[in-house]
């Protein structure tokens, strides 16, 4: 008997003994430990708010499960804020390079510019140094007047290059007069010389190089103009990019996609391909929306880029302005007694002085100027090449972009996402793999989207929308083709009604800039964009500028009354309506 008792007695305690281990064992897989370390790691909240032991909370409202769980509702609402901040962090680290990429770039334009329009002024200004003595000191206010004015307008200002160059000429036309045409003459008189400056552009005293000039700079400036206006719009984008905000619906949805599989311990578990992409292109719906512009924006900036970096006529239209003003001086002097004499008759003769042992440098006499060819030097040919360089290396990082916003949801579900697994998360359990309904880009899309609901687009997602849409429309037609090149032309001075209640939100930076622009047929050139100017350019001094003109007709006839005998009215509009000709 006693034999036979304890084999029974034996089994019945080891039955027990397997019971309590078992027991034990289910204890400690069903614990919060796992959920608490991750809770600790990602530093989502106090760590008093985890549970122990898996247990109910009636008040979850995202994660709810039936069965225990290590989830609280203060811990639910830390995983929304967590989520978000996380989701936003992702979309900057994706979207900082692309940001980086078109400020960087914008800046260093306008740097590069800058140097370039110094080292051409300073150029300009050695010529009347050594060339034109006489001129020097007073030609020195006008040359700066006239670099800052191209500056300004391809930085974006309110203005023109045509004004800049005709305001030029109009100033430096008594000084040439005076001193090269008639240096044997009295100083001029501030109403003599004022008569100079209004007759300049219908007596053609420089003969084509005024024009020649202008439209040259047109041409090329307002291709950097247009660039730069380009890449102001893409940081814009990119600026409502890093700031979007993500929906309560999304917050939730991205709660059960990240977190909720952690209420049940499983804290390894990832979410299914489908299902993920369900969810980011939800909470991304507004962004998506900017794909279709994006590209076309794109390739705007492809052509404008393209058509700057092949001539490189931005920078040899700024080296060239030190020849077309020695050729518009030398076209004076080759036609001084002409030109004397038209003058005379609408300003009044000119007295001469007494004969002096030494001239003074206003009254030296100066012999034609041979133009010489402007050789650029170490620094200028450096600059020549940099910016086209600059522009060919840009476009090359650009186009990887070109699909961003479209490619944006999968590229945040990449580290999440299963790809070869037996095993996923659906949002509400453990899958083989995702059953759902996936769906495509964009608001209209998520109709169907099977994990949450889009009420409405983000409202500064869609003015940013409209507003490259807007811009896109404004260059449709505009932008340069290598086999249909044309130039930029302004059909006024770019001053629009209006102009200055525009800020800085809505692109416009330097109010009026082009959207009076069309294209004209008038040769070969490259296109241009505008930007307002970036802080820290430095932009030459500025001469006090020129009071306005009058129109023809009183402009002659008060110089003619001031300065000298007066003409009877019809001969003096007769005579200024006629272009002087000068062969």
């Amino acid at each position: 008997m006693p034999r036979g008792i304890f084999p029974r007695v034996n089994l019945w305690w080891i039955l027990v003994t397997v019971a309590l281990l078992v027991k034990v064992s289910g204890v400690k897989a069903h614990s919060c430990h796992e959920v608490k370390t991750a809770f600790q790691m990602r530093q989502i909240g106090p760590l008093k708010w985890v549970p122990e032991t898996p247990g109910t909370d009636a008040d979850l409202q995202i994660c709810k499960h039936k069965g225990p769980t290590c989830c609280t509702r203060k811990m639910e609402e830390s995983y929304q804020v967590a989520v978000r901040r996380e989701t936003l962090q992702n979309i900057r680290s994706y979207s900082f390079e692309l940001k980086y990429l078109i400020v960087g770039h914008a800046s260093s334009f306008q740097d590069t510019f800058q140097s370039l329009v110094s080292f051409t002024m300073n150029h300009t200004s050695a010529l009347f140094d050594s060339a034109y003595e006489a001129l020097a000191q007073d030609a020195s206010g006008h040359v700066t007047e006239l670099f800052t004015d191209l500056s300004l307008f391809i930085h974006g200002a309110n203005t023109s290059v045509e004004s800049a160059v005709q305001r030029f000429y109009d100033n430096l036309f008594p000084l040439v007069y005076n001193r090269l045409v008639n240096p044997g003459m009295a100083a001029l008189s501030a109403e003599r010389s004022e008569c100079l400056r209004m007759i300049r552009q219908d007596v053609n005293p420089f003969g084509p190089h005024p024009r020649a000039l202008a439209q040259e700079l047109a041409r090329s400036l307002r291709a950097g103009r247009a660039l730069s206006r380009a890449l102001a719009v893409g940081a814009e984008v990119m600026n409502a990019t890093e700031y979007a905000a993500l929906t309560r619906e999304c917050g939730r949805a991205l709660v059960r996609m990240q977190y909720c599989s952690h209420c049940r311990g499983l804290t390894l578990i990832k979410p299914c391909v489908g299902y993920c992409l369900n969810v980011m292109r939800g909470c991304l719906a507004g962004l998506s929306e900017l794909d279709q512009p994006w590209k076309r924006y794109v390739s705007i900036l492809e052509e404008l880029t393209n058509s700057l970096a092949g001539a490189h006529d931005l920078e040899l239209a700024l080296l060239g302005i030190r020849n077309q003003i020695n050729d518009a001086i030398l076209y004076t002097q080759l036609h001084g007694p002409r030109l004397s004499a038209i003058v005379d008759k609408v300003c009044g003769q000119l007295t001469e002085v007494a004969p002096a042992t030494s001239a003074s440098p206003s009254t030296q006499t100066a012999t034609p100027t041979t133009p010489t060819t402007a050789t650029p030097q170490p620094s200028a040919q450096v600059q020549h090449g940099q910016l086209a360089h600059m522009r060919r290396e840009f476009m090359s990082y650009i186009q990887r972009y070109k699909s961003f916003f479209a490619a944006l949801p999968e590229m945040l579900c990449e580290g999440e996402m299963v790809v070869d697994d037996f095993s996923c998360w659906s949002g509400e359990d453990v899958v083989p793999s995702y059953s759902g309904r996936v769906v495509g880009n964009g608001l209209q899309a998520q109709k169907l989207n099977p994990e949450m609901k889009v009420r409405s687009p983000d409202p500064i997602l869609a003015e940013v929308k409209e507003r490259l849409v807007r811009f896109n429309e404004e260059m449709q037609g505009k932008t340069p083709r290598e086999r249909n090149r044309g130039a930029w032309v302004e059909t006024g001075s770019g001053t629009e009604e209006g102009s200055t209640d525009c800020d800085d939100e809505d692109g416009c930076q330097g109010s009026g800039e082009d959207t009076d622009v069309h294209r004209e047929r008038i040769g070969d050139s490259n296109e241009g964009v505008s930007l307002g100017q970036e802080p820290g350019v430095q932009i030459p001094g500025r001469a006090p500028p020129v009071r306005a003109q009058p129109d023809v007709g009183s402009k002659t006839s008060g110089c003619a009354h001031a300065s000298g005998p007066a003409l009877p009215a019809i001969f003096l509009v007769g005579l200024l309506a006629l272009r002087w000709p000068l062969h």
